[in-house]
């Protein structure tokens, strides 16, 4: 029985804990109907009855809070966090000859194999002798090659630095089936993704259709009930994404029109996370945009959704969260940076430049 408690495989022993809930003993304004202090009261009764020592562990940071002016340790669940200071930013740094930079640049590929490199990790080469003298190169199976896509132009965006170019490069190749985008607001990261899905969806006919989706959490206090259709309920959430679009389609004389005619034909959907479970999902470019605030459950959601001939593109900045109970560390996104970086149809770029505005990178800088 649960509440005698269960042992567990791994050691432990799980228990429905059904008394010592009294807050007798707690300091008065502490609401009893509460659940976070009927937890409270359990551990704290605990701890005073029994020999051994009581944790609590939780991800509510008011919580923990509240354990410590209590006297009762608390500890965050670690066990899906990730170190956010040292997240994989899919760029390193290599060294050549001159001569081996020459041979690079007239074969397009350079022999390397490095037990720390890792499938399409794009590389800063550097001449040894000559500081001047510099290329960029991707890494994959043993050999740094030259970027195919680093030059391309998609829908009117072109890319306006180094970090860009190596975005395009995963965007552009259809080989590269996972593509995580971490960056600053302003850096790119999003109108990237999109130019390069409508490229490959209305010019190229690699993909049936391009699904754009992001995670239903507000900034702030939530506006309530949205009345309308499904669509309408959506557009306040997808509002970024439309602009973004709109952008993209500056050059025609109805943007908004044109963007309703390809949702009527099926070739673009918006869509909210909350109707994704359950779907099988082949042979479309797919869009998650603002992914930080995904918990790595439901990144594992949305990723076993992803059928065949289908590339999944998620971007986000891990330091503007909005979920309550995630941080830098603990969301979906950088959950799945480092869980992925060995496979060789993933790759990840964090972007640093903001290229919106100076006022935009600066408030992205100092804010």
């Amino acid at each position: 029985r649960l509440s005698e408690g269960v042992d567990l495989p791994q050691g432990g022993r799980l228990t429905i804990e059904l008394n010592h809930s009294g807050l007798m003993k707690f300091p008065q304004g502490l609401d009893p109907e509460k659940y976070d202090n009927r937890i409270l009261a359990v551990a704290y009764n605990l701890s005073v009855s029994g020999s051994e020592p009581v944790t609590i562990v939780t991800k509510d940071l008011n919580l923990r809070i509240k354990a410590d002016v209590l006297g009762i340790r608390a500890e965050d669940f670690y066990n899906d966090k990730v170190d956010y200071d040292r997240l994989y930013t899919g760029v390193g740094e290599v060294y050549l000859s001159a001569q081996e930079l020459d041979r690079f640049y007239k074969e397009g590929r350079f022999n390397y194999n490095s037990h720390n490199a890792v499938p399409n990790q794009f590389m800063l080469l550097k001449s040894s002798e000559n500081p001047s003298q510099s290329a960029l190169a991707r890494y994959y199976q043993g050999s740094l090659l030259h970027l195919s896509y680093g030059e391309a132009s998609c829908w009117g965006v072109k890319a306006l630095n180094k970090e860009q170019k190596f975005a395009f490069e995963l965007l552009l190749n259809d080989q590269v089936k996972v593509v995580t985008l971490v960056g600053r607001a302003g850096t790119g990261k999003t109108l990237l993704a999109l130019a390069v899905g409508l490229e490959k969806v209305l010019e190229e006919n690699a993909y049936s259709r391009l699904l754009i989706t992001r995670p239903v959490i507000p900034m702030g206090d939530d506006l309530g009930f949205l009345p309308g259709t499904k669509e309408e309920k959506l557009r306040p959430w997808m509002q970024p994404i439309y602009d973004n679009l709109e952008f993209l389609f500056r050059n025609c004389s109805e943007p908004f029109e044109v963007l309703q005619d390809l949702i009527r034909k099926g070739m673009l959907d918006l869509e909210a996370l909350t109707y994704i479970r359950g779907r099988s999902i082949p042979r479309q470019f797919i869009i998650c945009d603002e992914a930080q605030n995904l918990s790595p459950h439901m990144i594992k959601t949305l990723i076993t959704r992803v059928g065949e001939d289908t590339k999944i593109v998620l971007t986000g900045d891990p330091e503007q969260i909005d979920h309550p109970y995630l941080d830098a560390s603990s969301n979906g996104l950088t959950y799945l940076v480092e869980r992925i970086k060995n496979e060789n149809i993933s790759g990840h770029v964090v972007l640093t430049k903001g290229e919106r505005s100076k006022v935009a990178e600066l408030g992205g800088k100092l804010l």
